[in-house]
Parts: C-alpha cells; structure tokens; sequence
C-alpha cells in the first residue's frame, strides 16, 4: 500500500466516525476543517495535513466517494488560506485560516482595477496609516464572488514615494462594514460572477498587513501563482462542497446532508469547464446527430482528448518533479494557457456540432425550460454555456499575453521590454486611465 492509498484510508475511517447528514453545512465544516481534512495540503500549524497536492486530491475524492459533504470552496480555500499560511504570522493564520477550512467566512480577491488589469502593478488604490489601523479608498473590478464575500484579500497602494512593485502592501479587508460598496456586473453568459467595488474610507486594522508592510508584490504572486495552478488545465481535483462558505449565501444552518446530492449532480461543474463529462457531452451531441460522421468533427474531438491528456501528464510530472526535490518552471503559466486554449476549442466545436441550435441560449431557468421543451435537446444548454463562458479564462487570472511574458522572460530569459517602473517613485510615473 503506498501513501495516496494510506490517506485515503485513513480520512475515509475519520468520515466512519465523524460524518452525520443531521448536522448543519457550519458544524460538519467544523469538524472537518479542524482535523485538517479541509485543506489537507496546508501545513499541520495552519489547520491542514501537509500532504502533496496529489494526496489532496485523493482526499477531496475520497470524501465524494464515501457520500460526505465536501470542504468549503471557493477563493478563501484555494487563495487566500495557502497564501496566509505561506506569508501570515502565527496570530494572522490563527485568525483568518481557521474561519476559511470551517468555511465561516468567503473570501474575494481585490486585485485588478480599472486602469490596472494587466499592469497589476500600476494599481492605484490608497491604503493610509492612521493610528491603529488602515484607511483604504479606490475602486476594484472584475472581483469574483464579491457579493458574497466576507474578507477580500486586498493589493493597495501604502507606499506612492518607491518604486511601483516596491510600495504595494497586501491586506485582508472586512467586506462587510460602510465604505465598501460591491456591485455585481452582469457577463454574457447572463449571469454575474463578477463585480466592481467601491472603497470610501474603508478601514483595516494595521495588524490585517501580510507578509510585512511594501512586501504586497511578492505576497500577492504567491497568490497568482495558486489561482494559475488551480485555474490551469491538469489539475485534476475534486469539486469543492456543492455548500456555499461564509455568512451572506445562508447555507451554514442548512442540514449538510441536503447537499450532497446536489453535489453528485454537478457533472461538468462550473461553466467553461473542460472535463471528461464535457468532453462526453460533445461526443454523445455528436453521435446523436450524426456529426461524428464528419472527419472534421473526429479529429478535433481526438484534438481536445490529447490536450486533455497532455495537461494531464504534465501535472504528474510535476508531481514527480517536486516529489524529488525539483520543479518545472513556469508550468503553472503553460497550464493555464493550455487550458485557454481547450476551452477555446470546445467553443468552436461544440458549436459546430450543435449547428444552429447553437445560436440559441436561454439566459434564466425558465428560459432553458422554454428551450428545452421546443428543441428537444436539454444537453444544448452546456454547450452554449461553455461556448460563452470559454472567453474569459483567456483574460482573468493573467491574461495569455501575460503568461507568455512571464514564460519569455521568467523561463526562457528573453529581454524584458525597456521601462523605468523599477527605479522611478510610483508617484512620478505616467498613469494609464
């Protein structure tokens, strides 16, 4: 037996005793997040196990298996704990960690801005020491699960006299408490993941600063460097519980067992996502109106399964790699742009084998309903869904362009383009927007 299979025996035994469908989402969260099952990759003092990735994953599909509710999702799992745990101090993890494997508090990420989206270093809101805490003004955008989130992991401006990469600090910030406005933007694809926040003399205590004060820069790529890994193609996890974390969407009082159903009949997840049900998806739409016939077709359905498995293998030879002491570097940029491009072609060719129904899309639950019942074809809507969603991933977390950058440049040892952003004060610098 070798280690996967003794984490996945030993957390399956722990479900045994601990799992009961009668608890609430907030006490079975509980439970789970304070054996360290929740986020098993962090270390032990920061509320996890400190296995492998590789090992998590098993644990996050063990506990599918075995019919339990799984952890809490979303950005405060995936982004901000392993950064806190990586950069935080011992109070910082205790304090923040602790709410986010429990899922007692969501988190979003308030990076970009309007005129600071690929620049993410020419951002330009204010963060003022004044006392004992922080005063906070400017506006982010493009912030997912704003509408839910208790904390935001904020990048602001602490320092405009040094260097832009050198005054930017990294804070975690109370969402809800005046001064913050969140307003959520409504996407093609009809619904809003996304928002726009306002900060009006919005306050943080000085003690929220992680990883020291005008160390942001650093602080906030540990970040980047999780969301281009989890964003990437290869990864291979298991889905989050289907339960929402935090205290706005109201799933912690619900019965926990309520939702693992729901969480089984997820099937392809989120929109956009390429797996090996939406890759079945487009085989099955094509068997059943003949399109698999056309040479086209079948060669980018064997086009999208070998990108898949290509991704696939490259994530364990990473694996392999940091199992040994090595690395692989910029993988977690060429994974995303690998992804970037398999949604782009599940686009193209779920489009084309649905033909024209592809031109139809319901945009709420009873317009699907309305489709549904007039085409016949219920499975359509993924694939619309897909389509309209597949857009995006090639611009949030790091634009293509920016990965290829930091590929050229990180990796390869290209020249970087000319510029005196390093050496000049921020202040002193031309602003975009």
């Amino acid at each position: 037996m070798n280690a996967s299979d003794d984490v996945t025996v030993e957390v399956k035994s722990w479900l045994s005793k601990h799992w009961e469908p009668n608890l609430t989402v907030g006490e079975w969260w509980e439970a789970l997040g304070t054996s360290g099952w929740s986020a098993p990759t962090l270390p032990e003092s920061s509320y996890g196990k400190g296995l492998s990735r590789e090992e998590g994953v098993r644990v996050q599909q063990a506990i599918v298996e075995f019919g339990a509710l799984g952890a809490p999702g979303g950005l405060g799992l995936l982004l901000a704990a392993p950064t806190i745990a990586a950069h935080g101090d011992d109070a910082q993890r205790e304090r923040y960690i602790r709410d986010i494997v429990t899922g007692r508090k969501a988190w979003c990420q308030l990076f970009s801005e309007p005129a600071a989206g690929s620049d993410l270093a020419g951002l330009q809101t204010k963060a003022v020491r004044d006392g004992d805490e922080w005063t906070v003004n400017g506006q982010k955008v493009w912030t997912s699960g704003g509408r839910i989130a208790d904390m935001g992991m904020l990048l602001a401006r602490t320092d405009p006299d040094v260097p832009k990469h050198k005054g930017i600090s990294y804070l975690a910030l109370e969402m809800h408490q005046p001064g913050v406005e969140v307003r959520p933007l409504r996407e093609m694809t009809g619904r809003s993941l996304f928002s726009e926040v306002f900060l009006v003399d919005a306050h943080a205590p000085a003690d929220a600063v992680i990883g020291g004060l005008g160390n942001g820069w650093a602080v906030a790529n540990t970040t980047l460097a999780f969301e281009r890994a989890g964003l990437g193609a290869g990864g291979g996890s298991a889905a989050g519980g289907a339960a929402t974390p935090g205290t706005v969407a109201g799933d912690l009082e619900r019965r926990a067992g309520d939702f693992v159903r729901g969480a089984a009949q997820r099937g392809a997840g989120a929109p956009g996502g390429m797996s090996d049900a939406s890759w079945n998806l487009l085989v099955e739409l094509a068997r059943e109106n003949g399109s698999v016939a056309d040479p086209s077709v079948r060669q980018d359905l064997v086009r999208l399964h070998a990108l898949n498995e290509i991704a696939r293998y490259m994530n364990m030879r990473q694996k392999a790699l940091r199992a040994s002491g090595g690395d692989l570097p910029g993988l977690g940029n060429i994974a995303k742009l690998t992804m970037s491009q398999i949604l782009r072609l599940s686009r193209d060719l779920g489009l084309r084998i649905l033909g024209p129904y592809g031109t139809l899309h319901g945009y709420t639950g009873d317009e699907r309903k309305a489709l549904d019942e007039i085409t016949g074809k219920p499975l359509a809507a993924m694939v619309t869904d897909m389509a309209l969603f597949a857009q995006g991933p090639q611009i949030y977390g790091g634009t293509d362009e920016i990965q290829h950058n930091i590929i050229g440049e990180r990796v390869l040892g290209l020249p970087r383009e000319p510029n005196d952003d390093r050496t000049i004060p921020f202040r002193d610098l031309p602003k975009n927007g």
